[in-house]
């Protein structure tokens, strides 16, 4: 079988954890990583045996003097590959998107671009036949990909007719917490409905979704509450069978001890988790309620990890080397060891 050969443009959270990814699958191969850093984390990609690029040939020239043996420039990552995942900081990638352009390449952007940077915006469970063949597409944000996932579920079963969530956003990634971030203060989007909702019709325009957001202080995770109006009276049950439909939603209950983000965290780290990754919406199941015809539940969103089976399923859309969203699916759920329960009873 033929590999897809995959490039990725930014080694840093998200373009780290998409490159290992890509490594196991079974249907791709890494072309490279490229990045401008000539630090220790460049060093590590050189280390797990990635062929490494830079930039240009003056960020070459100082991955040369700091002892990285760079293969070449971006436009020769480029040349290696059949699609390439940005992975670069907000805004630089739509910098970039001309040079993709003119090379004929396939390319995915993140979450931190605009939808109009690629007309398409992705999220496997909800839209992955509308990505096949595509030449480019946008994975959306991590908050949005969870709120896609969720509300697919619920839509899925005929139970959705409107929703209206609050988000508790991290401050900033973990890796960079002595550089910003806040303390001892919450600090709310300006504007109602935050972002998201928005971001998430671009994925799903038929959806009636409005959020607020408040960024805190804290950077292991985002926390959402949701309170959705159903269709109908339905049942506990038939929102968790709904909700169980989803292979990327699992059920967690705060009587396991699960109670708060950090303590989700040590669970991932105590599973073997690269990077103690939670790539699942970690949704708690005994803290759901069901009145009659309105939901109310709350889950826990990895900022860092929640887009990166996203991401390889965009990679099977737009290079048609799986046609099946379901097929592309479970191909990465078990690569990564993806699953609807943490702890069996």
């Amino acid at each position: 079988m033929k590999k897809i050969k995959v490039a990725v443009n930014g080694y840093g959270v998200i373009g780290k954890r998409v490159a290992d990814a890509v490594v196991l699958q079974d249907d791709m191969e890494l072309a490279g990583v490229c990045d401008v850093v000539s630090d220790w984390r460049i060093r590590v990609a050189e280390k797990k045996n990635y062929p490494v690029f830079a930039f240009n040939k003056d960020f070459k020239k100082q991955m040369t003097n700091s002892g990285v043996n760079a293969k070449g420039n971006l436009d020769d990552l480029i040349g290696a590959a059949d699609i390439i995942i940005d992975c670069t900081p907000k805004k630089i990638a739509s910098k970039n998107i001309e040079k993709y352009k003119k090379a004929n390449i396939k390319f995915i952007v993140q979450g931190g671009e605009k939808h109009e940077v690629t007309g398409h915006s992705f999220s496997a469970e909800n839209n992955y036949a509308t990505a096949i063949g595509l030449e480019s597409t946008r994975v959306v944000s991590c908050n949005t990909t969870s709120i896609i996932r969720t509300l697919t579920a619920l839509k899925k079963a005929g139970l959705l007719r409107k929703a209206r969530g609050t988000l508790l956003r991290r401050a900033t990634d973990p890796w960079e917490s002595h550089l910003g971030g806040i303390m001892n203060t919450l600090v709310p989007e300006p504007e109602i409905p935050s972002h998201q909702g928005p971001d998430a019709q671009t994925v799903d325009n038929e959806l009636d979704v409005i959020t607020a957001a408040v960024k805190v202080p804290e950077t292991l995770s985002h926390l959402h509450y949701w309170n959705v109006q159903l269709t109908r009276k339905a049942s506990k049950e038939e929102v968790i069978a709904a909700f169980k439909e989803s292979t990327r939603i699992s059920m967690i209950n705060y009587a396991d001890g699960l109670s708060s983000n950090n303590t989700i965290k040590e669970l991932m780290l105590a599973m073997g988790r690269p990077y103690g990754d939670m790539y699942e919406v970690a949704l708690w199941q005994d803290m759901l309620k069901v009145v009659d015809d309105e939901l109310f539940y709350a889950y826990v969103v990895d900022n860092q990890a929640i887009v990166i089976p996203e991401t390889i399923d965009a990679i099977r859309a737009l290079t048609t080397i799986e046609k099946l969203a379901t097929n592309s699916i479970q191909m990465t759920n078990v690569s990564l060891g993806i699953t609807q329960k943490f702890i069996e009873k």
